[in-house]
């Protein structure tokens, strides 16, 4: 199974790509998406959903992955939030792909067992599970990867649920 996990921002929107077979993980590509700082919000949307279009034709995902935060700091970030997500899951309905999203609690707690886990640990963490030695990853494509992992473990757990009723 392969898996696209997202974590939106209109500064830089976080990436991770990470395959599951045969037991192992592999991660196959991550990074963000920067639309340009000074465009108006609409270009920069459009940009977003242009990355994420171009990464579902690239990579091909099975399932996609989108972290939903709950609560942002003020009004008028949580509103430029939520028209990312909504470009985002323009992008992911366009490609007809299933999309599942899960609250920064749940991909702390499946990435680090704590569900407060702050940023750094929580890069720290997705590094040494996936066996990455990139000292310069973005923590914004980190926590994209965390989602993508929360995802699959999250598939693979549903899928030894269902093998065990039969």
């Amino acid at each position: 199974m392969r898996v696209l996990g997202i974590d939106p921002s209109s500064q830089a929107t976080g990436y991770g790509l990470i395959e599951y077979a045969e037991d192992r993980y592999r991660v196959l590509d991550y990074g963000t998406i920067k639309p340009s700082r000074k465009a108006p919000l609409p270009q920069k949307l459009h940009e977003i959903k242009a990355g994420v279009d171009g990464l579902i034709d690239q990579h091909a995902p099975d399932e996609i992955a989108i972290e939903n935060p709950f609560y942002a700091q003020n009004i008028k970030t949580a509103l430029i939030l939520g028209q990312v997500r909504g470009a985002i899951l323009v992008a992911v309905a366009g490609r007809a792909r299933p999309l599942f999203e899960y609250s920064p609690l749940e991909i702390k707690k499946a990435v680090t067992g704590y569900g407060q886990a702050d940023k750094g640990q929580v890069g720290v963490m997705v590094k040494a599970l996936l066996n990455i030695e990139d000292e310069k990853m973005e923590e914004d494509a980190s926590d994209a990867l965390a989602c993508a992992f929360c995802h699959l473990n999250t598939r693979l757990f549903q899928k030894a649920v269902e093998e065990s009723k039969i």
